[in-house]
């Protein structure tokens, strides 16, 4: 199996790594393939590696006090989670979950590793502080998101984020589904989807969602 790996890792993460990088992570990674909506990491687990993203898409979710979950971030082709980079390097539980959010492959890296990879080779590190920027970017997008637009613009950047990642302006979605990750009610996501419906945005389906003017 580890002779599939290097050439992954070669096409995916050659232009970023080092040849030397390369080959200690095609000797301690494991493959992994998982299929849509299958749970990749739930709260509370003990972490022991992190995935690096190879082909498909992860949805990192978060959940409150009250048991309600929100969506985060998605991982897709040459990303890695740095919530789950946080939990390994603190030796902590899981605090988010990861849901394959269509059919999925990556690379599972032990947390020791990461750790002497961090010290041996400047490219890791890179790698690392790049990562944890984008997701900061990410967060302060979602605050913005929060703070100043209202939810009828929230739902609709929801949708095109969607349509990103399943690569399909047509979209599988119902509105319960919607309403369960952006943490609020169905009700209220029909209602939104009727007037991006009116507007000429989306045109709506049974458990069909197409985005017109993406």
């Amino acid at each position: 199996m580890k002779h599939h790996i290097k050439p992954l890792l070669e096409e995916r993460y050659g232009f970023l790594f080092e040849d030397e990088l390369i080959d200690e992570m095609s000797e301690v990674a494991i493959l992994k393939e998982v299929r849509e909506g299958e749970i990749i990491i739930d709260y509370g687990q003990n972490i022991k590696g992190m995935p690096l993203m190879l082909d498909g898409a992860i949805k990192i979710m978060r959940q409150d006090p009250d048991g309600d979950e929100l969506v985060l971030y998605y991982l897709e082709s040459g990303d890695v989670c740095t919530m789950t980079m946080t939990c390994c390097l603190g030796q902590k539980q899981s605090e988010i979950k990861a849901v394959a959010e269509r059919d999925t492959m990556f690379l599972f890296v032990p947390t020791d590793r990461m750790k002497v990879w961090t010290k041996k080779y400047d490219s890791w590190m890179a790698f690392v502080f790049e990562s944890y920027n984008n997701r900061f970017n990410e967060l302060l997008e979602s605050i913005d998101n929060l703070a100043f637009n209202d939810l009828n613009e929230r739902l609709y950047k929801y949708l095109k984020d969607k349509v990103m990642i399943t690569k399909s302006t047509k979209l599988e979605l119902s509105h319960q589904e919607i309403a369960y990750e952006m943490n609020t009610s169905r009700v209220v996501i029909s209602r939104l989807l009727k007037k991006l419906e009116k507007e000429g945005r989306v045109q709506l389906g049974r458990n069909k969602i197409d985005l017109l003017d993406f």
